[in-house]
């Protein structure tokens, strides 16, 4: 039996999946902001931003956000998470594909409202064509008025491919189990 590539944008990511559904899925991701940094992303790499999702899709997609916001709840034991889709390069979307980030939060992990500054950052360096433009426009303009917070991004390092497949594996095993034993099957 074959497997079909899950995609990314242009990037293969199977090793990354830890949940997939009919037409959505989650992987881990190459430089968390915090552990347990996910993301829910549409299986259809031309869905650029939320708006191009079909109703279908748009009802598999927040039923797998929902399901995962569980998950990584009781997982990572958060206090909160933040939920964040940056919808369009203006806004900090860094890959043209739509993706919704799913971050754990605490009472005192320090972060406040600057984790948006963070999401901010550019997890790939390569676009295409309009939306590189647009993107770096955008960069180009709000450089110099990033704050010291937002240009100190040393401590997120981006993963190994080994490091993002153990955690998609044990993630993969875990979910399993929380589906099987709770009411939050799709």
């Amino acid at each position: 039996m074959s497997v079909k590539d899950i995609y990314f944008f242009k990037y293969i990511v199977n090793n990354q999946v830890f949940f997939k559904s009919k037409f959505t899925y989650a992987l881990v991701n190459l430089k968390p902001l915090v552990p347990g940094h996910v993301l829910v992303v549409p299986l259809r790499t031309s869905v650029l931003r939320f708006g191009d999702l079909t109703p279908d899709e748009s009802i598999d997609y927040m039923n797998t956000l929902q399901l995962i916001h569980k998950f990584i709840s009781k997982i990572y034991k958060a206090d909160s998470l933040n939920i964040a889709i940056q919808d369009g390069p203006e806004s900090g979307q860094s890959i043209p594909h739509l993706h919704t980030h799913i971050i754990p939060r605490y009472k005192k992990d320090g972060f406040g409202d600057s984790i948006y500054n963070k999401l901010e950052k550019d997890d790939l360096e390569t676009y295409y064509n309009e939306f590189e433009k647009r993107k770096l426009s955008f960069l180009n303009k709000v450089e110099n008025t990033k704050s010291e917070l937002d240009q100190n991004d040393n401590f997120r390092n981006e993963r190994t491919k080994e490091e993002m497949e153990t955690e998609a594996e044990y993630l993969k095993e875990t979910i399993e189990k929380f589906i099987a034993n709770s009411d939050n099957r799709l």
